[in-house]
């Protein structure tokens, strides 16, 4: 795992980079999703976690639900298009895993992919993705450590 100053960064993991958030490609063939280890230390302590509710089919780029902080109300964008087939249930009744957890316990959503080997392609992943987040928190001056 690529650590990008104090963000941990897994290169298993596909990611969009601007949108904070990560996907995974699951052995049944659907994809987690949820977000970055910068976005939830940007956020600092969730409080409320409200994803869209299964069977919902959302859009690349559109919210598959809402966070919520202390001072901060924003959207979990989805990186690739699908069908929602699972939601995290552990996140909704303890938000805090999202920030202790963000890329285990505490993902956000499970879809079933209309065109994952289509859409993946604009995502980074493995070095790539570490590379695209150093150079990302270097222009934002942004550090965790």
């Amino acid at each position: 795992m690529a650590t990008v100053r104090g963000c941990n960064i897994p290169e298993d993991r596909f990611y969009w980079v601007e949108k904070h958030c990560w996907a995974m490609l699951e052995a049944d063939g659907t994809v987690r999703i949820g977000i970055t280890d910068v976005a939830q230390n940007l956020a600092k302590g969730i409080v409320n976690v409200t994803p869209k509710e299964t069977g919902r089919t959302v859009q690349k780029g559109k919210s598959a639900g809402t966070l919520e902080s202390g001072k901060w109300v924003g959207p979990v964008t989805s990186p690739v298009t699908g069908e929602i087939v699972e939601v995290n249930e552990a996140v909704k009744a303890k938000p805090s895993l999202i920030n202790s957890d963000p890329y285990g316990e505490g993902w956000f959503v499970k879809l079933k992919p209309t065109d994952w080997a289509g859409e993946s392609g604009s995502l980074v992943t493995g070095e790539a993705a570490a590379e695209a987040y150093r150079k990302f928190m270097e222009e934002q001056n942004l550090n965790f450590e």
